[in-house]
């Protein structure tokens, strides 16, 4: 993996901002532990919580957890698959081609900052998994094209600004806690009444989208006006660290080979894939978790040149995956513990007891963004808040959309000082977390206005 210069920023330099936010970064660093032990001390706090609020003894409090513990397997592989076909997707040579491209667009300074930022959250939009991996991809192609046309491109700007991107994963077409909503025979149905939310309730609401544009459009106003000007000092990326398009391609031998070598196969599992989602959707099939992962599947499919090269692929994706595979069935646990014990009600209640129908969707918003960093996963925030947020919600009548999106932009929202989603983009680029936080900081208080005004709003 490409480190960054030896210039890297130093600790004595950067932007006020950067300086006045590293003791938060520097005790996020050395304090919070990787998110696989962060659920196994939530799973523990979760359990002395039900010994102590509710009548459930030890030996049942374990059943629960035992029994939940397989509860969320169907949607584990789901998450998994979603950022594992996202990390395929933008490594495929057709995407690869289309960020170096995209890259020769931006021709000063500030207009490169800015760039990045919004391709970046549009690839968040299609897939989080593709965006975060774009977002890396595209300020290493930047900062190289740039330096070859004279540009004096400040490095870990360009960094924060495809992080930056990822604030609005949970507004588009891969967002977790709204397909969930829209499964049948998801975790969340009990919570729901039995009920699904479709999507155009929530991601493709005439609210959310306009949400979205604002954030984008908030954000890069927010990032135009911090990033440094001329004559500021800046890191450059001093070498070439874009890696090559590996070729991913074995010797051809045997019959077996050539079968493995051939276009034609993926190409015909690719256009049959599209042809089930056309005939799904027009049937009046609806928007799932299961049918966003075979869109994209099918998009793979399409693009990679033959078996070879998606098996390559998918086995540099594949590291990525494996810690959410260890997660999932401890937050399953924990929802097996909360739901049996009772917590999930005497949590819903005291939220009720501070909220009102107006202000329920801001104090949900606030409450995911913390409860985000010691979930980081959006998947297993809604297996661990979404029941208590819904129950709440729905006893203060307030539309089940809105507790959704109020849970999903919370969220998205402090993953910008949160930095697990950011160690494969901050691993592409070389970069530590303290390099880029004084800008994620400007995402988080920018994207954090639109999304409180937007829940506000809507529940007026």
């Amino acid at each position: 993996m490409p480190s960054a210069p030896e210039s890297a920023t130093p600790h004595k330099e950067g932007t006020p901002l950067s300086r006045a936010m590293r003791p938060l970064n520097n005790l996020v660093e050395r304090f919070i532990p990787s998110a696989l032990v962060f659920s196994i001390v939530l799973t523990f706090i979760v359990a002395i919580l039900g010994l102590v609020l509710t009548p459930t003894s030890p030996a049942d409090l374990v059943v629960h957890w035992g029994d939940g513990l397989a509860g969320l397997l169907a949607f584990m592989t789901q998450m998994a698959l979603i950022l594992l076909l996202g990390h395929i997707l933008a490594n495929t040579g057709p995407v690869r081609r289309l960020l170096a491209a995209l890259a020769s667009v931006p021709r000063t300074e500030l207009a490169a900052y800015v760039f990045v930022f919004v391709v970046a959250a549009v690839a968040s939009l299609i897939t989080w998994g593709l965006g975060l991996v774009v977002g890396g991809l595209l300020a290493r192609e930047v900062a190289h094209q740039g330096r070859e046309r004279g540009l004096t491109l400040h490095f870990p700007m360009l960094v924060a600004g495809g992080f930056g991107g990822f604030v609005v994963w949970h507004m588009g077409y891969s967002a977790s806690g709204p397909l969930t909503a829209a499964t049948e025979g998801s975790f969340l149905m009990d919570s729901l009444g039995g009920q699904t939310v479709p999507m155009s309730q929530t991601v493709f609401s005439t609210w959310n989208m306009l949400a979205a544009l604002a954030t984008i459009i908030v954000v890069a106003l927010a990032l135009y006006l911090v990033a440094p000007r001329r004559g500021d000092r800046v890191t450059e990326l001093t070498i070439d660290a874009r890696e090559e398009l590996e070729d991913g391609q074995e010797e051809v031998v045997t019959p077996a080979d050539r079968l493995d070598a051939s276009r034609l196969v993926t190409l015909l599992t690719g256009l049959a894939l599209v042809a089930y989602l056309v005939l799904h959707f027009s049937r009046g099939g609806t928007l799932t978790l299961d049918t966003v992962n075979w869109s994209f599947l099918a998009l793979i499919l399409l693009l990679v040149r033959n078996p070879f090269e998606l098996i390559h692929l998918t086995k540099n994706a594949a590291s990525n995956v494996g810690e959410i595979l260890l997660q999932f069935p401890l937050y399953a646990g924990i929802l097996g513990m909360m739901v049996g014990s009772g917590l999930v009600q005497i949590f819903s209640d005291a939220f009720v007891s501070i909220s009102t129908p107006t202000t329920f969707g801001l104090f949900a918003l606030l409450a995911a963004g913390l409860v985000n960093f010691f979930v980081p996963s959006g998947g297993g925030q809604f297996a661990v808040q979404g029941p208590i947020m819904l129950s709440a919600g729905a006893e203060l009548g307030v539309d089940p959309a809105i507790t959704i999106m109020a849970v999903s932009y919370g969220d998205q929202w402090t993953n910008m000082i949160q930095p697990f989603w950011a160690i494969p983009l901050l691993a592409i680029a070389g970069l530590k977390m303290r390099d880029i936080l004084g800008y994620t900081t400007i995402v988080l208080i920018a994207s954090g206005l639109v999304f409180g005004a937007t829940l506000v709003i809507v529940s007026l």
